[in-house]
């Protein structure tokens, strides 16, 4: 305690000093008009400075939890905006396609033929013969094997297994993996593979040399994708050979839509009409 009064008789005159000055400066800005604007103009700069470098610090540490409401809904806005509806209850062969903005069925018995369901992708190899992503999203939450995923930017492959809170989807970048594309602008179908060279590349194989194609054409999922929405983007053509005299097709590169590198968020979707397309396909071949 001695120490202390020694402190403050010794630095006395400062400490007065000091206090006279903020009560001179507050005197100046409260009763001068000029330098109470000065001074709230420089307040407003520093603490706007402060609060946007603190608002820059907190968007960064809230990207992660931005990016899963992102996708949730952008997965709930492609399923709104999918025109692959019709009425359950319809026995008539014109049925009439409609837009939803409701649940998988309403109280009118208006079922949505594909649903789409976000994902974040935990895991996921590129440089395997063999590559699979795996998704924090399992039977729990809906997912049944089979089901198309797809990315913001293209198709990404399809679920080959599921556990409770996990699936495995096998990737385009799949010896196993077939889908069937078409040409957008000739709608001309054909076979999507991977011939396992680059994590960006695919295989579009038995297009007939009659079919026009060039170099940047548009290839989607074509209507025998199977559980795929047709229309969905697979990629751009980026190569064309033709010069097999043998063969009455061409070997077509594209370029994938999906970025397999950067890949954090898929879409699961279910198509609500498989099951009773299968059974009478089942039950043809028997």
């Amino acid at each position: 305690m001695k120490n202390i009064f020694l402190f403050i008789r010794r630095f006395f005159t400062f400490f007065m000093f000091l206090i006279f000055q903020v009560l001179s400066i507050s005197f100046l800005v409260n009763y001068n008009k000029t330098y109470e604007a000065a001074y709230s103009n420089t307040a407003h700069s520093l603490t706007g400075d402060i609060q946007k470098k603190y608002n820059n610090i907190q968007y960064f540490f809230d990207l992660k939890s931005t990016n899963k409401r992102l996708a949730k809904e952008n997965a709930a806005l492609r399923t709104a905006l999918s025109t692959y509806v019709r009425n359950a209850d319809s026995l008539h062969l014109d049925h009439i396609y409609t837009l939803m903005d409701t649940t998988n069925i309403d109280s009118t018995g208006t079922v949505r033929k594909y649903q789409y369901f976000e994902a974040k992708v935990v895991s996921n190899s590129l440089t395997n013969e063999n590559n699979f992503i795996t998704i924090e999203k399992g039977s729990r939450q809906g997912v049944k094997k089979d089901m198309a995923v797809a990315g913001p930017d293209g198709i990404v492959g399809h679920v080959v297994a599921v556990s409770e809170n996990y699936s495995l989807v096998m990737s385009l970048l799949n010896h196993n993996s077939r889908v069937s594309g078409m040409l957008k602008k000739s709608n001309m179908p054909g076979l999507i593979e991977w011939d396992g060279k680059y994590p960006n590349i695919l295989t579009l194989s038995n297009i007939p040399k009659r079919t026009k194609v060039a170099k940047g054409d548009t290839v989607v999922t074509s209507n025998y994708s199977g559980n795929y929405p047709e229309g969905l983007i697979i990629g751009r053509v980026i190569t064309i050979n033709k010069e097999d005299p043998s063969s009455n097709y061409y070997q077509i590169k594209i370029l994938s839509g999906t970025d397999f590198y950067t890949l954090q968020y898929v879409y699961v979707i279910k198509n609500n009409y498989i099951k009773e397309q299968k059974n009478l396909e089942s039950k043809a071949q028997k």
